[in-house]
């Protein structure tokens, strides 16, 4: 349990680093923004015509008497909006660092200079195009990968009492997990770290990354929250892909302080 605390503290001392570095934070917002009005259309589109969407898609209920048409139909479309949601969500990340790839690197590479010992920060040598593809590449099947999920979650919803109660907490765990991982893949990938070594090396601190992940899961759910906290996300992942790979920085005192206080 002890790494729930240490997630949770290399989030809030990311958000600190972007605070003490105003021209990277400024910086970091602009990709979140042109996402966050594409995923808000998106949204607004959904809201408007889902229910238009779940009548055509159901029309062996046309004839059913009322109320349980419009209690079926009202349930499936607000399942409908809940995933759509979630999708959201889990793909906001991914959406925004590839818009703002050269954004995120220079910050990442920029806390890694900062805290590691010698001052210096890991290069990848691959050119901007190189890099790109890979993330695009990767973060699709790790979207593959969200989309099961999803799936499956929304399948297990429909049943009674587990639907209501396990799958919400279930559901904010996964995005937490595919979060960070979208989030470390920024420092890891510059360190040659492939998406199956990344999976692993999550997997082994799987409570690590859910301190870190599902808070701030459960903090994108807020409007625009998630525009503001995207650079201060990069940098504590940056810290958090350095705890992994058991790289030595100047944050290990300040994560044993967060520990101390959230306990």
């Amino acid at each position: 349990m002890r790494d729930l605390g240490v997630g949770f503290g290399y989030l809030l001392q990311g958000q600190r680093w972007v605070g003490r570095h105003g021209r990277q934070y400024g910086f970091g917002l602009l990709p979140g923004l042109i996402t966050l009005v594409l995923y808000a259309a998106a949204l607004v589109a959904l809201a408007v015509w889902g229910e238009d969407a779940v009548s055509w898609a159901t029309p062996f209920a046309d004839h059913w008497a009322s109320p349980w048409q419009g209690l079926f139909r009202g349930f499936l479309t607000a399942v409908l909006f809940a995933l759509g949601l979630l999708l959201a969500v889990l793909t906001f990340t991914a959406v925004t660092l590839l818009i703002g790839q050269p954004f995120y690197e220079s910050l990442s590479e920029s806390v890694d200079a900062d805290v590691s010992s010698d001052g210096t920060a890991p290069q990848s040598g691959l050119p901007l195009w190189r890099e790109l593809w890979i993330s695009a590449r990767d973060s699709l099947r790790i979207l593959v990968r969200a989309g099961l999920w999803g799936v499956l979650l929304f399948a297990v919803g429909f049943l009674p009492f587990v639907g209501q109660t396990a799958v919400p907490v279930i559901g904010f765990f996964v995005t937490g997990f595919f979060l960070t991982e979208e989030l470390a893949a920024v420092a890891l990938q510059r360190r040659g770290v492939d998406l199956r070594a990344r999976l692993a090396l999550l997997r082994s601190r799987k409570t690590l990354v859910w301190g870190f992940g599902t808070p701030l899961g459960l903090a994108f759910l807020v409007p625009f929250v998630a525009v503001f906290l995207m650079p201060g996300a990069v940098a504590g992942a940056t810290l958090l892909a350095r705890d992994l790979l058991g790289e030595e920085s100047g944050a290990e005192e300040e994560t044993e302080d967060e520990e101390q206080l959230i306990s």
